[in-house]
């Protein structure tokens, strides 16, 4: 390894660990071993970005401060008291000079499984506090520069195309909606975060320019136009970098920097200049995918002929992927199959339109025709590829992060001819062998899911779940979100206690969305309620069960314990339901008024689930004393009803009952135990 290749990337590993390191200390112990390889490019690496984030870490806002004067806000963002701020208000506030009055308060961490991190997206951003707008007034429009080059790219064209330019050529995904639905689903998402490929499409287009050597300064001085039309994605920073580097040594005649070299000094300098953005999602993601390329094409050889030109460039989106592809299922929950052909046939397409959108910045509607042909016909493939099928998975854990570019090692070095590939199969083998193993025990659980004002719980039976409610009909997104996150591809039952909106206003849309073997229904249900009618479309098994009812799920049962007869009251009738795991119960008890509770047939329980969100008509102390429950759980969400009410939270205290609410906590989950 040449002095400088081991430059490049021993500044990168340190840079790295040194990020890490700020994050998650014990992390530093990962350059004991690595030290001996890399030597002072490591150690420096590591030191330079370490004391970067210890001498200068990002400040922490006055958290309860109340601000009042004048703001502008860009982007979603505001300075105040000397601090980047996030500016919350709904809807949110365009571009602007404002009079803002509210307080700040710090970002929300994630509220359910595969649920958004705030903090983290924030604190990515090198932001950590939320300025809670409470009154606004505006008072002036931003001036946006970089406008006029917008509308250039945009005429001639028609919106759809418009749109997806723009997505294209400036990483601009705003108004792209249910196109944007489709490229995720084709697996072509990363062609709207601008990256290597566009820099790549663009430089190449200059470079084939008849200038000599001044070809690369041209194109080098084009790369902060681009950063500042487009704006400072990391992606684009990380692309940026990694060609200015080799463009740079092409100019001073010192040749073009190795793709790792390069790689290596991009990653160190932008985690010297901000150790958070290794936080973003779109760097890891940029960077994991350069490096799978780097890793593998080297391996291939050079192509001949247009077979081996499609193959390899098969072989590039099949080896990106393959490093991106835990990532991808954790935060996403899918992978797109038929990735690799969409992206093989969606190449060409961008190759042409990155250039020509660039050209287009300049011309206006004179390339209008060429570019709304090839966007018309990207937009086609897009819409296409996503009725492709789709890989679907639930969120992914450090170990199974570990285990899955464990097993990717021994092929790397198989494709290295660093070892056999019968033993490198064999190797690779070992992590697949024991994540089987490690989601053999299936889980025996409860999870309390927060949908803010409502109930949604889940309960995981040994390998079948059911559900519980669901919440507002605008929780349904992030209902289905947390459910996938969770692993869950059906439901063995659902079950609806009342038809109150909050508790089952997204049901309609689960129902549309995962398979239902069992439907159990509170006898008030009228037959033209959306939940009924959306089980009668897809032909789902229903039942009105009352008291008594008994259903086997997996190594559980549900018992109904509510109703005994049937009312004109929806809280009256609704479903109680008396979940047993065997290793203990959990009582859930719908909205049930107190006065009815004395009728359940029902002693100890380990978990309850309170009443009407902790309602003032229910949980009586009389059923506290005879379940003893050791936790209460609380769907609650801010309200105007004083949920849940002072007086059942004294009761509570008074059990000495444990009390986690979904308001305080976000998504609560009981383990019971596990099922083999």
């Amino acid at each position: 390894m040449s002095a400088l290749r081991s430059l490049g990337l021993g500044l990168g590993l340190g840079g790295l660990l040194g990020a890490l390191g700020l994050l998650y200390p014990w992390a530093l112990l990962l350059a004991l071993p690595l030290l001996p390889l890399f030597r002072l490019p490591l150690a420096a690496g590591l030191a330079l970005v370490l004391l970067r984030g210890l001498l200068l870490p990002l400040p922490e806002p006055p958290y309860g401060t109340r601000l009042e004067g004048t703001f502008a806000v860009r982007s979603g963002l505001t300075a105040a008291e000397g601090y980047r701020l996030y500016v919350r208000h709904y809807p949110p506030l365009p571009d602007g000079v404002y009079r803002l009055h509210g307080y700040i308060a710090p970002p929300e961490g994630k509220r359910n499984p595969g649920g958004f991190d705030q903090a983290v997206w924030l604190r990515s951003l090198g932001v950590r506090g939320v300025f809670h707008v409470e009154r606004q007034e505006a008072l002036a429009p931003l001036p946006d520069p970089r406008e006029g080059w917008r509308k250039r790219l945009r005429a001639g064209l028609s919106p759809p195309v418009a749109e997806l330019a723009e997505g294209v050529v400036l990483g601009e995904k705003k108004g792209l909606e249910e196109a944007y639905t489709w490229f995720q689903k084709a697996g072509l998402a990363h062609l709207l975060a601008l990256s290597g490929l566009h820099v790549g499409f663009l430089v190449g287009a200059l470079l084939v320019l008849p200038l000599g050597r001044w070809r690369y300064l041209l194109a080098l001085l084009l790369l902060p136009l681009y950063l500042w039309l487009a704006g400072p994605s990391p992606s684009l920073v990380r692309a940026s970098l990694m060609a200015g580097l080799s463009l740079l040594g092409l100019f001073l005649g010192l040749g073009a920097a190795g793709v790792l070299q390069a790689l290596g000094l991009a990653l160190f300098l932008q985690l010297l200049l901000a150790p958070h953005a290794l936080l973003s999602l779109g760097l890891q993601l940029s960077y994991l995918a350069v490096l799978g390329l780097a890793l593998v094409l080297p391996t291939l050889g050079r192509p001949r002929g247009l077979g081996d030109h499609l193959l390899h460039a098969l072989a590039a989106t099949l080896a990106a992927q393959a490093f991106l592809v835990p990532l991808l299922l954790h935060h996403f929950g899918f992978l797109p199959l038929l990735s690799p052909l969409t992206n093989l046939l969606a190449l060409p397409l961008v190759a042409l339109l990155v250039p020509l959108g660039f050209l287009k910045l300049l011309l206006g509607g004179l390339l209008a025709p060429p570019v709304e042909a090839l966007g018309r016909a990207l937009l086609a493939l897009a819409q296409a590829g996503a009725a492709g099928p789709l890989l679907r998975w639930g969120e992914i854990s450090p170990w199974g992060f570990g285990l899955y570019y464990l097993g990717l090692l021994p092929l790397l070095l198989a494709l290295h001819r660093k070892l056999p590939w019968r033993q490198a199969l064999f190797l690779a083998s070992l992590p697949v062998v024991a994540s089987l193993l490690t989601a053999w025990p299936k889980p025996m659980d409860l999870y309390l899911l927060d949908v803010g004002q409502g109930d949604a719980l889940l309960a995981r039976m040994g390998g079948a779940e059911v559900l519980v409610d669901g919440g507002r009909p605008e929780q349904a997104e992030k209902l289905l979100r947390a459910l996938r996150a969770l692993g869950v591809e059906a439901l063995e039952v659902l079950v609806a206690t009342h038809p109150d909106a909050d508790h089952v206003g997204s049901l309609p849309r689960v129902v549309a969305e995962l398979p239902v073997g069992l439907a159990l229904l509170s006898p008030t249900f009228p037959q033209d309620h959306p939940l009924v009618q959306a089980l009668k479309e897809k032909g789902v098994p229903t039942l009105h069960p009352g008291a008594g009812s008994r259903f086997r799920v997996g190594r559980g049962e549900v018992r109904v314990l509510w109703p005994v007869h049937r009312s004109g009251d929806d809280n009256r009738n609704g479903l109680v339901l008396l979940l047993d795991y065997g290793f203990g119960k959990a009582l859930l008890l719908a909205d049930l008024p107190a006065e009815l509770e004395a009728a359940l047939e029902v002693d100890r329980v380990e978990v309850l689930k309170v009443s009407h969100h902790g309602s003032r008509t229910g949980t009586s102390e009389a059923l506290l004393a005879r379940t003893k429950p050791q936790v209460a759980l609380v769907g609650v969400g801010k309200n105007p009803f004083g949920h849940p009410h002072p007086e059942v939270l004294e009761r509570l205290e008074a059990q000495g009952v444990r009390v986690l609410r979904t308001d305080q906590h976000g998504a609560i989950r009981v383990l019971f135990g596990y099922a083999w």
